[in-house]
């Protein structure tokens, strides 16, 4: 039921949403070098790799590191970066990863391919075997603010309680926290 689920989810939201994205492209290519996507390699169901794309925020020299690692996050940012990630915008293109199958809407998000890290200790507590999310567990209770054990223990109790409405409380959760900006990395 959730592959289907997703599929119908992402195709309403895609025709609904269809001009905001080709807005959202175009002020991306308008006010800096690059494309308006970045295809970033994650890591997927059973730990293999995926293209993962998201609008644009960084400019394109960017290291490939989680944000809340870089020196100075805000130095590395488009002109409209800051209100992509803000508004959560930046994140609608996954859209495509979830129509073909690469995530879902809920699940752990996808990891880095260098985050060893937290691959290794979600690959020891089986949550590797769950395809990654547009949003999750973890993401609704504190996002890239969270240890990396805190993250990981979100996402083991995502594993053992999920369900088709605990799936929708935490979409429901998710919208009110991008509406509200809550836990939003800059």
């Amino acid at each position: 039921m959730k592959p289907i689920f997703d599929l119908v989810l992402a195709i309403f939201i895609g025709l609904l949403l269809v001009v905001p994205l080709l807005i959202v492209a175009l002020l991306v290519k308008l006010t800096s070098k690059g494309p308006a996507l970045y295809w970033s390699d994650r890591v997927g169901i059973d730990n293999a790799i995926f293209k993962m794309p998201k609008f644009r925020s960084m400019k394109i020299d960017t290291p490939a590191v989680a944000t809340h690692l870089l020196a100075d996050p805000k130095s590395v940012l488009t002109p409209i970066g800051n209100f992509l990630r803000k508004s959560s915008l930046d994140e609608l293109p996954q859209l495509w990863t979830i129509l073909i199958g690469d995530m879902s809407f809920v699940g752990p998000r996808p990891a880095l391919f260098n985050q060893e890290d937290l691959i290794v200790l979600r690959t020891e507590k089986g949550v590797h075997k769950l395809k990654p999310g547009l949003t999750g567990w973890a993401q609704i209770n504190g996002r890239d603010e969270l240890p990396i054990p805190k993250k990981v223990a979100l996402d083991v109790e995502y594993l053992q309680k999920r369900s088709f409405l605990f799936d929708l409380k935490i979409l429901w959760m998710t919208f009110l926290k991008v509406i509200h900006r809550e836990g939003v990395s800059h």
